[in-house]
């Protein structure tokens, strides 16, 4: 009997953990609905609750959304396999970012209002700085992309990144790779590339290559290339056979040439 009482977890229907977190009743369902985020326990009432695994879901769900990522990037990233640490080290570096933000905009906006409590009419520095405020709120694949891309398109490859933030990661090295694996099983299966299934990742795979490199056919060209030729170090994977992911390749180049 004590055994059983110290396993006993908390659980929380819709309209508990709506009010918990802040989100709305509406939002629980339509991530139920879309399978983002689902109750995992059913009472013997027939009642559906969370469970305490489903609260580290859900706040793995709000940290990755308050990263920049869509809804459909989530829940592939999940499927995945989330790092949690490194989730949680992502989510307070972007917190303490803000604050920062917050901070120098708080500045600037007390030295602003100190013009206009003066009867001063604020000066152009202090209304530019007051508006920069507001608007402030992998070595072996890269020497393998170094065969292909110039210094200029390599750099412009890093300025990208940089600007994505943490978000980056999640992108390219969660995201990236599962779009990928999907693809493989549905290659493997027998899928024809003309399925909307493969449509829809080869669909997903170009909004992040045009993400990633501007939408600049030439450092495209170069990436693909490079991942042709040494889909090993591309991957970070040593054991990725070449011919495997030129397969792959080919099928999800028919995918996106078959007709809608």
């Amino acid at each position: 009997m004590h055994r059983c009482s110290t396993t006993t977890s908390a659980t929380w229907k819709v309209g508990r953990l709506a009010e918990a977190s802040g989100l709305t009743v509406r939002t629980l369902h339509h991530w139920d609905t879309i399978g983002l985020l689902s109750p995992s326990l059913r009472t013997t009432g027939g009642h559906r609750e969370y469970t305490e695994e489903d609260l580290v879901r859900l706040y793995q769900v709000l940290a990755l959304r308050g990263l920049g990522l869509a809804l459909d990037t989530i829940a592939v990233c999940l499927d995945a396999g989330v790092d949690s640490a490194r989730l949680v080290r992502d989510h307070l570096t972007g917190v303490e970012a803000s604050i920062a933000a917050l901070g120098v905009l708080r500045e600037r906006l007390v030295r602003l209002g100190d013009e206009l409590s003066a009867d001063q009419a604020p000066t152009a520095t202090a209304l530019l700085d007051a508006l920069r405020a507001i608007g402030s709120t992998g070595p072996q694949s890269e020497h393998s992309l170094g065969r292909y891309l110039d210094a200029d398109q390599i750099q412009a490859l890093r300025t990208r990144a940089t600007a994505l933030g943490p978000a980056m990661y999640y992108l390219l090295e969660v995201e990236w790779p599962e779009l990928y694996r999907r693809a493989e099983r549905l290659r493997a299966a027998g899928t024809p590339p003309a399925d909307q299934k493969v449509r829809r990742l080869v669909v997903r795979m170009d909004e992040l290559s045009t993400l990633f490199t501007g939408g600049d056919a030439g450092i495209s060209a170069g990436v693909t290339a490079a991942w042709h030729d040494d889909p090993a170090a591309m991957s970070g994977d040593p054991g990725a056979p070449a011919d495997d992911w030129r397969e792959l390749a080919d099928y999800l180049d028919r995918a996106r040439n078959s007709p809608a």
